[in-house]
């Protein structure tokens, strides 16, 4: 089993970072930072939280959002508003140029993975096809993991 997540550990990174490169590439998308793209995945289209939300959610201290905030607001890829039932507070929601953005990065990104795909011999698409479900729940505990230690119960 250490063989097993060694391999996984040194394998995600590399072809997360290799696909982000090649989707940007062929969409001439902007450079965004990971932590301001994980930001957008929480406030799809439609959504709106608070800062303080948003650092629960996503297990970042509030002085970290606010920073992120900041530049993002800069860069025009979300608005902020107060809250429409206590004007003291404030909400941020992405905006339509970060929806955009977002669709287009996902659709090359899907494009480069379909391309990619189809380059693998029959036996490594099925391998690849079958081992999804695991990947899923790995995802998944990996998420729950983190949740805990962010509430201070798993060690």
């Amino acid at each position: 089993m250490p063989d097993t997540a060694a391999r996984l550990g040194s394998l995600i990174s590399p072809l997360r970072r290799s696909l982000l490169r090649v989707a940007r590439s062929s969409e001439h998308l902007p450079e965004i930072p990971d932590a301001q793209v994980e930001l957008l995945r929480a406030l799809p289209a439609g959504r709106e939280s608070s800062p303080g939300e948003l650092a629960d959610e996503l297990g970042l201290s509030r002085p970290t959002i606010s920073n992120l905030l900041r530049d993002m607001e800069r860069a025009k890829l979300v608005t902020r508003r107060g809250a429409t039932d206590d004007r003291r507070r404030v909400v941020v929601a992405a905006s339509d140029r970060a929806l955009d953005l977002l669709a287009r990065f996902d659709r090359a990104s899907a494009a480069v993975l379909a391309e990619v795909l189809g380059r693998l011999s029959d036996d490594d698409r099925r391998a690849l096809d079958a081992a999804l479900p695991a990947l899923e729940r790995l995802r998944d505990a990996v998420e729950d993991v983190s949740h805990h230690r962010a509430e201070g119960g798993l060690r």
